[in-house]
């Protein structure tokens, strides 16, 4: 299984271009939010652990998250490879991946760094909003057009925490956490970056281009 982690800021779009990539390429997505979601509307045992922690308010164990994304994995049967968006987050995380995929006889093939400067990445979130049904990201020009999900038919709302103030403090935390994070791929030899501005159309290009060559 070729697997590929996708890397960026909030709003850097990797949500968006790791499943048009994965579409494109014949690849799985799989993101970890929408794992656990899984998990727990299913009730099963790894839902209910998930469940217990969230509800306590705190985070889920990098070992049960692991445990999560390996054991959707191996249910990927044909699949070229899978698209990891979400996971891993931190230095401990990746390392926990590493070790959890080495004992499968794989490792992380490629870690695509979507990068854009954070000027851009304040303007993108402090303009966006969101289906309350499916998540898909709308602009604020899209809510003056329309209040509904063109996809679902869900609501469009702004998240609290998209305020330009608000938004810079999860920037600070996203790049303190990540730093190490990149620079742990780099020295592993699979680390591209991938200029994630412009177009959308113009961003899968280039990473399915650092994708082919890989």
């Amino acid at each position: 299984m070729y697997n590929v982690v996708f890397l960026g800021a909030p709003g850097a779009g990797k949500g968006t271009q790791a499943a048009v990539v994965a579409e494109k390429m014949g690849m799985a997505h799989l993101a970890t939010g929408d794992l656990f979601r899984k998990h727990i509307a299913s009730g099963d045992e790894l839902g209910r652990e998930v469940k217990s922690y969230l509800d306590k308010g705190q985070l889920v164990p990098d070992e049960v998250t692991v445990r999560m994304v390996l054991g959707r994995i191996a249910q990927l049967g044909d699949a070229a490879g899978v698209i990891l968006d979400g996971f891993p987050r931190t230095l401990a995380q990746a390392e926990a991946l590493d070790e959890a995929l080495k004992q499968n006889g794989e490792k992380v093939g490629r870690a695509i760094y979507l990068a854009v400067p954070e000027n851009e990445l304040v303007k993108r979130l402090s303009d966006r909003w969101i289906c309350r049904g499916c998540q898909a990201p709308y602009t604020a020009m899209d809510r003056v057009e329309s209040a509904k999900c063109r996809k679902c038919g869900g609501e469009l709302y702004q998240r609290s925490d998209d305020t330009p103030e608000t938004v810079q403090k999860r920037l600070d935390v996203y790049f303190k956490e990540t730093a190490p994070l990149i620079e742990y791929y780099r020295k592993a030899g699979s680390l591209v970056e991938v200029d994630g501005t412009g177009e959308v159309e113009a961003i899968t290009g280039r990473v399915t281009a650092a994708l082919k060559q890989a």
